[in-house]
């Protein structure tokens, strides 16, 4: 007997369309994996699944050679490239290109969450998303990573983490070709170029890139602080604060750096520490060419450029150009130090200046001179240090061209032609341009004399003029003259020497503007113009 192929086969279709209900009813799933064991309602399925042991994608995209297990999963991705949006929300008329998030959507239409989670009554509005969700409550992480062997609670989750491994960046700007491992990432990338800023706040119009942005900044306006510390009942604005906090009280640092074995106990603060090793700055500042190894230090520079200071003090008529700042400045207003030492229990106002500190109880000293080998605590002191070495005065005022190695210095030297002097005694009220000149004024108050020499216990106000007295002891002349060899203790000897060889007259009457190249030579001549007379013993 001849038996037509064609009708054998729909007759097998038929009888399969009538089985596969009937399988979903009772449950028969009569197709094994041998490597698994898991089964399947159909031959087809089981087919797929093999594929996930040997690695087999027989289906290949035309336009970008990614290959897929099946030629569904081919056919959506396909969409990808030919912008494809077949499924149409009703409601709003956005589309979409697949049908599982057209009825994700759908559900954000009617509110509806119909899957309950039975542990803590959350509610999902599809079953996918109550599965995962119950992970969290038994601790299942099903996807493991071959290589680390870290578990995962998605699959999702476990193919990002891969790309770590393997450095793959798919996503790629098109305007400067920088790669992402992460979409999400490329997205809010694009909206720098593009200065989109879709996300406002009906308070005060600020916009953001993000709505979780707006979320966090709508805080700021409601006071709203939904996380609170286990361990103190303190309570912060988003998870992330709380995250950082909790480190804080458990003083864990998990993440170590593999070059210096340095702990951190934020992941990055990890990152940023490994590009003082790589020296990488992948932030460029578009006015000038200087780079920067932080987002937030490029972005507090361009406010340089542009002159912008938000943040006023309501103390006093400063602004600045960043809250950090404000904040560090309100607490000379308040007095506030909320850092402490745990060694000596010193206070400070601000975290950096309590690092610096701390690091002369352990004496690490990690930055050091290649011309004279000196080690400094901070790369900044480092920097400055050089310049000794360069002679390099990249700070230059403009009302008298004159040019100095260190900022503070410029600002200092600012405030004698402002004749600003922020700084007030509470005791006698004279005013003072530096806040250490403050400092050491108040001790003439108080009498205090905090540095004591080791050799003969004699006590000082500053800390300079114990260094200069030890050198009494010493004889250390660390100042020389490059044209005579002749070296001095101190630096304002070897510049008063060199007017010497310079014939420069630094000093000038402000009545008849003669010159003169010592201070106290000018202090004489004066006398002459004030009719003050020098008394003469008999």
């Amino acid at each position: 007997m001849w038996l037509c192929i064609k009708a054998a086969k729909t007759t097998q279709a038929a009888a399969w369309k009538r089985e596969k209900p009937r399988r979903t009813h009772t449950g028969n799933k009569p197709y094994q994996c041998t490597d698994w064991q898991k089964c399947f309602f159909d031959k087809n399925s089981l087919t797929l699944h093999r594929r996930t042991h040997t690695g087999n994608k027989p289906f290949q995209c035309t336009d970008c050679q990614k290959c897929f297990f099946d030629k569904n999963s081919l056919t959506l991705h396909m969409r990808i490239h030919t912008g494809e949006k077949p499924y149409q929300c009703s409601e709003c008329q956005k589309r979409f290109r697949f049908r599982q998030t057209l009825w994700r959507h759908a559900l954000t239409h009617s509110r509806e969450k119909p899957y309950q989670c039975s542990e803590c009554q959350k509610c999902f509005s599809d079953k996918n998303s109550l599965t995962l969700h119950r992970r969290t409550h038994t601790g299942n992480k099903p996807y493991q990573c071959t290589d680390c062997q870290k578990c995962f609670f998605y699959k999702n989750s476990l193919t990002l983490h891969r790309r770590a491994h393997t450095g793959d960046k798919p996503f790629q700007c098109s305007e400067c070709q920088k790669c992402f491992s992460v979409k999400r990432d490329l997205t809010r990338h694009t909206k720098i170029h593009t200065g989109e800023k879709p996300y406002q706040c009906s308070e005060c119009q600020k916009s953001f890139h993000e709505k979780k942005d707006l979320t966090q900044h709508m805080k700021t306006h409601t006071g709203e602080k939904p996380y609170q510390c286990s361990q103190c009942q303190k309570c912060f604005s988003t998870k992330r604060d709380l995250s950082r906090h909790t480190i804080t009280q458990t003083r864990e640092k998990p993440y170590q750096c593999s070059e210096c074995k340095n702990k951190f106990s934020q992941k990055n603060s990890l990152i940023y520490h490994i590009r003082t090793h790589t020296g990488e700055k992948p932030y460029h500042c578009s006015e000038c060419p200087k780079d920067f190894t932080l987002k937030s230090l490029l972005t507090a520079h361009v406010k340089f450029h542009t002159g912008e200071k938000p943040y006023h003090c309501s103390e006093c008529p400063k602004d600045f150009p960043l809250k950090s700042l404000l904040t560090a400045h309100e607490r000379f207003h308040t007095g506030e130090k909320p850092y402490q030492c745990s060694e000596c229990q010193k206070c400070f106002s601000d975290k950096r200046r309590l690092t610096n500190h701390t690091r002369t109880h352990t004496s690490v000293k990690r930055y050091q001179c290649t011309e004279c080998d000196k080690c400094f605590s901070e790369k900044s002191s480092l920097t400055q240090h050089i310049r000794t070495h360069t002679g390099e005065k990249p700070y230059q005022c403009s009302e008298c061209k004159k040019c100095f190695s260190q900022k503070i210095e410029l600002i200092y030297h600012i405030r004698n032609h402002t004749g600003e002097k922020p700084y007030q005694c509470s005791e006698c009220q004279k005013c003072f341009g530096q806040k250490i000149e403050l400092i050491y004024h108040i001790r003439n108050h108080t009498g205090e004399k905090p540095y004591q020499c080791s050799e003969c216990q004699k006590c000082f106000r500053e800390r300079n003029s114990l260094t200069r007295h030890i050198r009494t002891h010493t004889g250390e002349k660390p100042y020389q003259c490059s044209e005579c060899q002749k070296c001095f203790s101190e630096r304002s000897g070897l510049a008063k020497h060199i007017s010497i060889h310079t014939g420069e007259k630094l000093y000038q009457c402000s009545e008849c503007q003669k010159c003169f190249s010592q201070k106290y030579q000018l202090t004489c001549h004066v006398k002459i113009h004030t009719g003050a007379k020098k008394l003469s013993v008999l």
